[in-house]
């Protein structure tokens, strides 16, 4: 990327839109729990756009040469926000990309995506999937999950090439990795995956000390200071960006963690950089 060009969305300017070596004006909109899809954004562009800050917008239009989406997939199916954002958003370019991350299976990630954006107008010509850490702490220790040589670098430079070549391609999948996702969740692929915060979470009150982290870093806006702590409601789409971001380790899950004190964060991400992706 050579240049960036500033654009303001709900009062805030910042920097969004780059321009590639080809000369092509690139948009890039991400959504990131732990940092995963933001280092993954990062690569195709020097300044990617969050979606929860974008969805504030009340102009929602997008004009561009290239516009690409990167997201992580919850059950092989993209969060809730990213939906939201496909629904609302209308997005010009001539050539249009999708990067999908992912932990441990990407099942048929790659048609759920295009059966969703197709279905609000809006088709990819590139869609591709990234292997990275899984952060869902119910299946995965995260200590060990960092020790897995994912090779995501340079699955990442190979799409990069692609998409500055302006490659049309859909990742292909099998019948197998289909039918693994149907036998999980069915062939509802509009289903949205989200849960009370409420239920999810719970907070060690001996170990919080207020500090606030996971009412900056969720992008639903669910956490609250109290006079008690924080306290969580609203719909969750199980990002797990507050529970692995607690400095103090004080929230956990109201389920079987693998490893209850292994947390993850993209090491290539910083907590300010998530903050302000997510903060409502």
């Amino acid at each position: 990327m050579t240049a960036t060009m500033t654009t303001t969305f709900a009062g805030t300017s910042m920097l969004s839109a780059c321009t590639t070596e080809a000369g092509k004006k690139r948009l890039v909109f991400f959504f990131t729990g732990t940092g995963n899809s933001l280092y993954a954004a990062k690569q195709f562009s020097d300044q990617p756009l969050s979606i929860p800050q974008v969805l504030k917008s009340d102009d929602l239009v997008f004009d561009a040469d290239e516009i690409g989406l990167v997201y992580p997939v919850y059950g092989h199916m993209p969060p809730a926000v990213v939906r939201d954002f496909l629904e609302k958003a209308t997005l010009n370019a001539p050539y249009k990309f999708a990067i999908a991350t992912f932990g441990k299976r990407r099942c048929n990630s790659v048609e759920i995506i295009d059966h969703i954006a197709s279905s609000y107008g809006v088709k990819f010509d590139y869609i591709t999937t990234i292997n990275m850490v899984d952060n869902f702490l119910v299946n995965f220790d995260m200590n060990e999950e960092i020790k897995l040589e994912k090779h995501e670098d340079e699955f990442l430079a190979e799409a990069v090439a692609d998409v500055n070549a302006q490659k049309h391609w859909h990742q292909p999948f099998t019948e197998e990795e289909k039918q693994l996702h149907v036998e999980r969740f069915g062939t509802n692929y509009d289903m949205r995956m989200v849960m009370p915060s409420s239920g999810v979470f719970k907070v060690e009150r001996d170990s919080c000390v207020g500090c606030g982290f996971c009412t900056k870093v969720c992008p639903m806006g669910n956490w609250k200071l109290t006079s008690r702590g924080v306290a969580t409601e609203g719909e969750c789409q199980m990002c797990m960006s507050c529970i692995h971001n607690c400095p103090q380790k004080a929230i956990k899950l109201n389920m079987p963690e693998v490893n209850p004190n292994a947390r993850y964060r993209n090491k290539h991400i910083t907590i300010q950089e998530i903050v302000r992706a997510n903060r409502q």
